[in-house]
């Protein structure tokens, strides 16, 4: 099934939030690389050039994301207490409001110097007509401390998933890995 039930996600669903996280923990890997990178590295360049892209297409599929989830149902929540419930929606909010303005903050990093971004040689995003002193240093500062910010909250959402699926054994983990 294609669309939510009330029970469980479609595929659709399952795919985004998927392929989200794959691309969350690739970004966040290659950035961690990349700071390490000198100008003269040989992957200098072609790191950050597919940070940007795929950063971009990120972004593009969080929208998508969204907008697939408003068009939706939603699963019934899980059995649980109701700060449990509360918690669980308001990680979800925070989750992809931090995606949204950690990728805001790369965007004006990658613009600072009044240049595109270039996705993958396919489209190009245009830089804005303004910018501010040091943009690209102050804004990689809060870049790299969201991007710690969501992987912490990754983890706590990982670990949540785990604990309803193996010690609630309501099949927390269960809904996101397969549609019925």
């Amino acid at each position: 099934m294609l669309k939510n039930s009330a029970t469980s996600y479609g595929w659709v669903s399952i795919a985004l939030h998927w392929i989200m996280a794959l691309l969350i923990f690739f970004l966040f890997g290659l950035g961690l690389y990349m700071v390490e990178l000198t100008y003269y590295d040989a992957w200098y360049k072609g790191s950050l050039d597919l940070h940007k892209s795929l950063g971009l297409v990120t972004l593009f599929t969080l929208i998508f994301r969204v907008f697939w989830r408003f068009i939706n149902p939603s699963p019934a929540d899980l059995p649980g207490p109701r700060w449990e419930k509360l918690s669980a929606h308001y990680m979800h909010i925070g989750l992809y409001a931090l995606l949204l303005i950690l990728m805001v903050s790369g965007y004006l990093i990658s613009t600072a110097d009044g240049r595109a971004i270039a996705v993958f040689e396919l489209i190009s995003v245009p830089a804005l007509p303004w910018g501010i002193d040091n943009q690209e240093d102050i804004v990689g500062e809060l870049h790299e401390v969201l991007a710690w910010l969501l992987i912490s909250m990754v983890a706590v959402h990982a670990l949540a998933a785990i604990k309803h699926q193996f010690i609630n054994k309501d099949n927390g983990l269960g809904r996101i890995l397969k549609s019925h």
